[in-house]
């Protein structure tokens, strides 16, 4: 099964030939590569090979070659390249692949889209793992890399900077939902601890009810740090974790204000948990969705995948 991604990008359509086709360019804002280079070709009118690299950390990089089979400019204005690519390293699950992309002027811009197919290495052992876990974040890689790109072309954000972005905002968001659920979890539906009690207590809670409100309270916020992984791109959680910093606060200070001076109190916690959802509302402008694109073609789509 090949995969397939499409995404609709506001641009010139020789903006986006040239970030894709110039290999300098395209490692920029393609995740699934670190360096591209085209190799000195021996015949002028010959296919175009490339290099490419791919480091996983620790020092471990994969490495492969390929080369552009065709490129064409169709009667409806659109443009192909096809292309094939192989490594003979052991430690990649790709053996060879073939595939192309193809550019469709449209009155809002491009639709840029893809489809590739390879073949694996270690047998079966191989093609399950590529079924469960290799192919899916493939998919994924190059659906979110051409949300990157269209976020360069469109909005001028550096693809460095999209993913510097994606990142912290990622750390704030785990952060808040660890948080979150951490403190439903252990003091609540674990407890209830003595200082929760406390705090309902202070709060008018009748004692009786004290510790099913407790209970009801910590089911919340580990439903909420759910709803928080679960609405990665939205906005709305992080203002409500907002609200909830500010509000807590203000009640605990109101209820409890012995509890202030202790040397962890609700202030503490509260301020983090606010700069938190700020940082995870200031960095979600502006990175990179792989759910932006379309991950299946509407309509037949270009030529079929290349034979190796």
């Amino acid at each position: 099964m090949s995969i397939y991604v499409e995404h609709s990008i506001d641009a010139p359509l020789e903006a986006v030939w040239s970030h894709t086709q110039d290999p300098k360019l395209h490692e920029r804002w393609d995740l699934r590569f670190t360096q591209i280079d085209y190799l000195a070709r021996a015949d002028p009118t010959g296919p175009q090979r490339f290099r490419y690299a791919t480091r996983l950390g620790f020092g471990i990089e994969v490495v492969g070659e390929g080369e552009t089979i065709g490129q064409r400019d169709l009667a409806d204005g659109s443009r192909t390249s096809a292309l094939r690519f192989e490594s003979d390293q052991r430690r990649s699950l790709i053996r060879e692949g073939r595939g192309y992309w193809k550019y469709v002027p449209t009155p809002q811009g491009v639709r840029f889209l893809t489809a590739y197919d390879y073949d694996t290495r270690y047998g079966r052992l191989g093609r399950a793992f590529d079924r469960v876990i290799f192919q899916p974040l493939m998919g994924w890689a190059t659906a979110w890399s051409f949300d990157r790109l269209r976020l360069w072309l469109e909005r001028g954000i550096e693809p460095a900077q999209a993913a510097r972005q994606a990142l912290a905002h990622g750390i704030a968001r785990v952060a808040l939902a660890a948080i979150f659920a951490y403190h439903g979890l252990v003091p609540k539906l674990l407890g209830p601890d003595p200082g929760e009690v406390a705090l309902m207590e202070a709060a008018g809670v009748p004692g009786h009810l004290a510790g099913p409100a407790i209970a009801t309270l910590g089911a919340v916020e580990i439903a909420f740090a759910f709803v928080l992984l679960a609405t990665w791109h939205r906005a709305w959680p992080a203002y409500l974790a907002i609200a909830f910093a500010i509000v807590a606060t203000v009640v605990v200070a109101a209820t409890a204000p012995s509890t202030l001076r202790a040397a962890f109190n609700p202030v503490t916690l509260n301020l983090g948990l606010l700069a938190l959802a700020v940082i995870d509302r200031l960095t979600l402008d502006g990175i990179p969705s792989a759910g932006r694109c379309r991950r299946r073609p509407a309509t037949i789509a270009g030529p079929a995948l290349v034979a190796t």
